[in-house]
């Protein structure tokens, strides 16, 4: 099976904040704006194995900054690492203000998405060749971030996670 860059998984989707995609206080809701990620993330996912793909896991969101009603929110999404199956997704979420002419980070986050086959059962998927330095960093800290959502869903023992263990534990 081939190797691909991350570069041919980039996604870009561009939404405007409407008023039904806000919460009281005129920000988006932050569960429209996860649903608008996983779309993102599910289209990388699918540009970088060319199959259809099921959202396995989503890491931890920490919103920064909110995006306000009548902001441009910008979402990009790309592959930053494939395991056998599965691959993690990079987002990076930006909010723009137009009326005040400026461009702000609202926040980051991991998905890890499953190809499957057209019997929808799970199928392997190409490798990553990251090419920039950030690629590069994503790359190599996607173990990690692997095993720490392998231990929470309780698929790996602590004990297994030797990338984490390296982290903590001297020899």
């Amino acid at each position: 099976m081939s190797t691909r860059m991350p570069a041919e998984s980039f996604t870009m989707m561009t939404e405007i904040v409407l008023p039904n995609d806000t919460n009281v206080f005129g920000n988006l809701m932050g569960g429209r704006l996860m649903y608008w990620m996983d779309i993102a993330a599910a289209i990388a996912a699918q540009r970088h194995s060319n199959a259809p793909v099921v959202t396995a896991s989503v890491d931890n969101i920490s919103f920064e900054n909110p995006i306000k009603l009548g902001n441009t929110v910008h979402i990009e999404a790309k592959v930053s690492r494939a395991f056998n199956t599965s691959m993690e997704v990079h987002l990076k979420v930006w909010g723009e203000d137009f009326t005040l002419q400026y461009k702000y980070k609202s926040n980051e986050a991991y998905y890890t998405f499953v190809a499957l086959d057209p019997n929808r059962r799970p199928r392997q998927v190409p490798q990553i060749d990251p090419q920039t330095e950030e690629e590069k960093k994503t790359f190599e800290g996607a173990l990690r971030r692997r095993q720490v959502r392998l231990i929470l869903g309780g698929k790996m023992k602590p004990d297994d996670a030797l990338e984490l263990k390296a982290l903590f534990v001297k020899d």
